[in-house]
């Protein structure tokens, strides 16, 4: 990525403040609720998801239909020259998909630094065991997933969370079996749980932005998938760097 031209070096990534304005709603949330666009040394916009590109960058927090909307009529246009201060820039045509892909990425990357660690549990039956024993802080469903070996999974994780009739349950995944299995390196990954409350809130939070993007409606712990100490759903705490 590279300065606009008659910019600082200091980037906006550095700023004390955690908050950023989607330039184009005008709404104002933590920067891990919002994506930061950024210019390529060829001046295209792309999806910044980590916030690391150096220099000026722009921060959107819409859905896909918005932004295809806000693309088509030129809104996106102006908003990116206002916020770039009138650097040359391209705005590619398939942005969203480029968006997407990149939420999609970063999750799915998350997920296979959380198995590395080993803080990631795959498989039916041990998911239940861990689930079962409390040991459990989010659980997970590919999209393809049959509803009754969730529901098994669910059942197990609230009793061991001490949450019987909360209503809590996993997460369902805007990833199929086949997606998971890829990114992860395994067989038939139907089902996911995390046995730590800071990779928990990792995945949440990248989870969330990609559930917000694709226009899912979702509660918030649910979209989460955690449970808090006293085994109520819980959603992923913001960060602030």
């Amino acid at each position: 990525m590279r300065n606009p031209r008659n910019e600082r070096v200091s980037s906006d990534i550095d700023s004390a403040s955690p908050e950023r304005t989607c330039i184009l709603s005008g709404e104002t949330a933590a920067r891990d609720e919002l994506l930061r666009l950024a210019i390529s040394p060829d001046g295209l916009v792309l999806p910044d998801v980590h916030a690391r590109a150096p220099g000026r960058g722009a921060w959107i927090g819409v859905s896909r239909e918005a932004l295809e909307k806000a693309l088509a009529k030129g809104k996106l246009k102006g908003a990116l020259a206002r916020a770039f201060k009138g650097a040359p820039l391209s705005i590619p045509d398939d942005l969203a998909d480029r968006i997407e892909q990149a939420l999609i990425r970063a999750l799915t990357e998350r997920l296979g630094l959380e198995l590395k660690s080993g803080k990631l549990l795959m498989g039916s039956d041990r998911i239940a065991q861990n689930a079962r024993e409390g040991r459990v802080e989010w659980l997970g469903h590919s999209a393809d997933a049959s509803e009754d070996g969730s529901r098994k999974l669910d059942q197990a994780w609230r009793v061991g969370s001490e949450a019987e009739g909360s209503g809590l349950k996993g997460t369902r995944l805007p990833l199929d079996r086949e997606t998971l299995s890829v990114a992860l390196g395994r067989d038939n990954v139907v089902h996911l749980a995390l046995t730590d409350r800071g990779a928990a809130n990792r995945v949440a939070s990248l989870l969330q932005r990609l559930l917000h993007f694709q226009g899912q409606a979702t509660s918030e712990g649910h979209a989460a998938g955690m449970v808090d100490d006293n085994g109520q759903a819980d959603a992923a705490p913001v960060t602030t760097n």
